[in-house]
């Protein structure tokens, strides 16, 4: 089981990965970031959507409520303009949340039912591992996705982020 310290800093981890891919998808040239591909969502935008409505279930799943979401491809902002702030608030969402968290939470098991109708159950701490692995996977589908533009993506490894945080997580 994850223990608080880690987390909280999976949490802050995500949202800064986050902000590290949506800046560079914004800094691409013309329509770049909405344009059709030969991938799993069809384009950078898609994808990050994707990132979103997930991020969306699980809080919903976290806070036992109905997430009212049926796919798992729905786009629920079509443009990256609408979709970054949508972003930082759930990515700010889950910090707070974890920030929140006591240790008898973190254990407790969250039952919740996925959009293909299969049930589970899960550890909340283990939840927000989920979410950072399932985030991490799809950044990674958008930076390979920078290949074809062509432009290199950005760098949204756990080490770099450390390095970076390495004061903030320290207090």
């Amino acid at each position: 089981m994850l223990d608080l310290p880690t987390i909280r800093m999976l949490t802050r981890y995500n949202a800064w990965a986050n902000r590290v891919i949506f800046d560079a998808v914004a800094a691409l040239p013309g329509d770049e970031a909405t344009k059709e591909r030969p991938t799993l969502f069809g384009s950078m935008v898609k994808t990050l959507n994707h990132l979103y409505v997930v991020d969306r279930i699980w809080q919903a799943h976290l806070e036992g409520r109905e997430h009212g979401i049926s796919a798992l491809n729905t786009v629920l902002h079509p443009s990256l303009a609408e979709l970054w702030p949508a972003q930082r608030e759930i990515d700010a969402w889950y910090v707070a949340w974890s920030d929140r968290l006591s240790p008898a939470e973190a254990a407790e098991t969250v039952r919740f039912t996925l959009i293909g109708g299969n049930r589970g159950e899960m550890r909340r701490g283990d939840v927000v591992f989920h979410l950072v692995n399932h985030t991490s996977y799809h950044r990674g589908f958008v930076a390979d996705l920078f290949f074809q533009v062509p432009a290199r993506p950005p760098l949204t490894d756990l080490p770099i982020f450390l390095r970076e945080a390495a004061e903030t997580l320290r207090a």
